[in-house]
């Protein structure tokens, strides 16, 4: 009778199984780790060098460019002195109380002058500020319409048909105060934009609007 050599004899319990030994080859994979080692070590540099470092918590953080500077808040523009206002140039100060336009014509009987256009009146308060006598005279003084036109005072229909003008030579010691109108003959048309005021010819003078 043909036996089964891995059979036990009957009555013998069966024998343990015999481990299978696979000889691995150990160079290949090793190699391999230590290449892929490599290969991140050298990727984490380079992102370092690039973009930062990691933080403490070990994450790697890429460095984002610097903001921009805040641009400088726009300087405000001075309110622009005007009517009522008191501006000083040089030794006088001035205050402008009253615009008067449209007039024809000024004076009476032999001393009436009538306007190439229109008579302008600006009535004002100069006063002297400084420490000596000083002469206000209305040919230092402009009017500005709004193309930015500049007409001279009209001397004489001021001195022949305005009894209260005191704008022509009138010198005024320190701390003094006098009332005068400014006459200017100007077009029909003219939208009047400012004045501007003198202490002299030779400053730089002083604007007040006559708009609001």
């Amino acid at each position: 009778m043909h036996t089964n050599p891995q059979q036990p004899p009957h009555g013998y319990p069966p024998p343990y199984p015999q481990p299978v030994i696979v000889q691995k080859r150990g160079g290949g994979c090793l190699k391999a780790l230590l290449i892929g080692v490599v290969v991140l070590v050298g990727l984490a540099a380079l992102g370092a060098l690039l973009g930062g470092g990691p933080d403490e918590s070990g994450v790697t953080t890429v460095a984002s460019a610097p903001d921009e500077p805040d641009e400088p808040d726009e300087k405000k523009k001075p309110k622009q002195a005007g009517i009522g206002d008191v501006v000083k140039d040089g030794k006088f100060s001035f205050k402008v109380t009253k615009v008067e336009k449209g007039l024809s014509q000024v004076g009476e009987g032999f001393t009436v002058s009538k306007a190439q256009g229109q008579y302008v009146l600006i009535h004002l308060t100069v006063k002297n500020i400084g420490d000596e006598a000083q002469m206000f005279h209305d040919s230092s003084q402009k009017l500005i319409d709004a193309k930015g036109r500049q007409f001279d005072a009209d001397s004489g229909a001021a001195v022949l048909g305005l009894r209260d003008s005191n704008a022509f030579l009138n010198n005024i010691n320190p701390g003094n105060a006098v009332k005068g109108i400014l006459l200017f003959d100007v077009p029909k048309n003219v939208k009047l934009r400012a004045v501007e005021l003198h202490d002299s010819v030779f400053s730089d003078g002083v604007t007040v609007a006559l708009t609001r």
